[in-house]
Parts: structure tokens; sequence; C-alpha cells
């Protein structure tokens, strides 16, 4: 059954189009379709994650239609064997892809057929047979207390218009001081404002948390708005672009490339890096392993344990320098 109408977030395109866009025979399209509104409606994934699984399902049917001689049907897709799924990705790697990105590939794709599956449209064993690429084990790249300090005083003075100036010290502040990711910082709307001691936060697969709100953090918001031109009602998004949209991750992406490069630091230092920081700065302040848990909204604590290798890994660093000095 078609699932209702949905409207494009940002740089994703809605479920028709989305479907639209892939080379895949009528039927598939119509599954393609309802597989995508219901990562965008059910599952309330991110703009960047609909995108990148929207590029994956893209790519994979690409190879399909070339290596099956024309776009992919229903059956095709029930009758695809464990060596065409190996074939797909022989072809992604000697195209340059990359082990992380290949395991976000095949995360997509075995999305899609657990939807035909579970929507009891077809059955492929096969789809989820593959195993992912083993990934290199890599522990976040935080920036320093004072690294973080000076990012900010750099937002302040790196665009000649004060008020973007002061929308993205305010979406920095939030992404540091409440450990926020960036869709979630860009997704709040103009009736949480002024910020209250606690924000309720919508984060991945819907699941929600309450995080604590720094007074830096509601301050850098009222001043955002103080000079922000747009007269923006409480339906509006808190943070707008230059035209009055609502600000996008990508948008966040290049105001952090810029200020990076002003600062001399390294690639690593990412919007997300702000988030790691967040963390990892409470971590070694004494805080507890589960609350930080909580506020980042993980879920397991497997994920929140990689932080303490963070203070782990700088000891041995330290320990090192000490070492030469003698």
């Amino acid at each position: 059954m078609a699932r209702p109408a949905a409207r494009a977030i940002g740089g994703a395109p809605a479920p028709d189009d989305a479907a639209r866009t892939i080379p895949a025979s009528g039927d598939a399209r119509t599954e393609i379709r309802n597989w995508y509104s219901h990562l965008m409606g059910e599952r309330r994934m991110s703009e960047a994650t609909l995108i990148n699984y929207h590029r994956d399902l893209t790519r994979f049917f690409e190879f399909l239609a070339d290596h099956l001689g024309g776009p992919a049907t229903l059956d095709d897709l029930r009758r695809l064997e464990l060596r065409d799924f190996r074939a797909f990705v022989s072809h992604r790697r000697n195209e340059g892809l990359q082990s992380r990105s290949l395991a976000r590939m095949l995360s997509s794709m075995r999305s899609f057929f657990r939807f035909l599956d579970r929507s009891h449209v077809l059955s492929n064993a096969s789809a989820t047979a593959l195993r992912s690429p083993k990934l290199p084990h890599a522990i976040p790249k935080p920036l320093t207390v004072a690294g973080a300090a000076e990012l900010l005083d750099e937002a302040e003075i790196a665009h000649e218009e004060p008020w973007v100036a002061a929308r993205d010290i305010a979406v920095l502040t939030l992404l540091y001081g409440c450990g926020l990711r960036v869709s979630e910082a860009v997704g709040l709307d103009r009736r949480e404002a002024p910020l209250k001691d606690v924000l309720r936060i919508t984060g991945k697969g819907g699941k929600e948390r309450i995080v604590p709100v720094l007074p830096a953090a509601r301050q850098a918001v009222d001043d955002y708005l103080l000079l922000c031109p747009y007269g923006l009602a409480k339906d509006d998004p808190l943070f707008v672009g230059t035209r009055g949209a609502r600000l996008g991750q990508r948008q966040v992406r290049e105001t952090m490339i810029g200020l990076r490069r002003r600062l001399g630091l390294a690639e690593s230092a990412t919007p997300h890096a702000l988030r790691h920081s967040f963390a990892t700065h409470l971590l070694a302040g004494g805080g507890d392993l589960r609350a930080i848990q909580e506020l980042l909204g993980h879920a397991s604590l497997s994920t929140t344990q990689m932080y303490t290798e963070v203070d782990a890994a700088r000891l041995l660093e330290v320990y090192d320098k000490a070492k030469r000095r003698r």
C-alpha cells in the first residue's frame, strides 16, 4: 500500500523524487519510494543519512542495470545470488570506495531488502549474508578546551555580517556546550527560544533525551535572535540562512571548514568533533560514563566508552613526550 506523500528535507529529496531518479523498473520504484518514505517518516532519519542511503541505492541499481542488461525488477531482486552482491562490492571497491563507505553502502542495501522482507514483498537471504568489510578501529579526535574556545572566538570575527557570525556562534556553542548533533541543532524551531534550562531533543530513531543548557548557550542564542533580520514565527526554524530558509548541515560544515583553515586546525576539526569534545571534556572533568551516554543519546554504553580511549591515548602521548625529553 502506498505511503502518504512527504516533503523533501533540506538536500534530501522527497520520496517520489527519490524513486524517480533511480534506474529501476516500475514495480521496484514503487517499493523504493515506500522504503524511502519509511526512512523519512517512521525512522525519522537525518538529512545526511537520507542523502547517503539514496545515493547508495542509486549506485546499486545503476550496477544492476548494467549487470542484468536492463532496469532491475522485483523478480530480479528476488533472484539475486551472493555472487551478484559480491560483484557489486568488487565494482565499488574498484571505483575507489574505502572500507567505511563500503560498510555504509551495504547497510543501505540491507535496509532496503529488510524493508521488502518485512513488507512481504520479497525475501532474499543473500542480501544479508554478505559480510561488511572490517573497519579500522579509530578513536574520536576532539578539540582541546582551549582550541574549542579559540574556535568560538574566531567565529565572532569570521563573517562580515554580524547576525551571521552570531548565528554561527550559537550553533557551534550548542554542538560543544550541549553535545548536539548538527542535525539536531539546525532542526530546532523558533518556539524553543529563549532556551530554557533543558532542551528536549529528538535524536536518531526518534529517541528523545533531555539535555541541560549552559548559560553561555542560552546567551548565544539570545544574541543571535536579537540581530537576526528575519521575523521568525514560533513554527519557523530557529536557525536560518541568508535567504531566510532553515540553515542546512552543509552550511554548518562549510563554516567549520573556513574556521579551521583560519586557525590552521587539522581536518578532523569538524562540527561532529565539537560533540566529541563535549563528551571528552566532561569525562576528563569526572563526568559519569552512563550520564554522558544519556546526554549524547547513545543506544549502547559501548559507543560512549570510546571516549575513555581518548583520555588513555592522551596520557600515553604525554608519557612519550616526557620520555623523549629525558
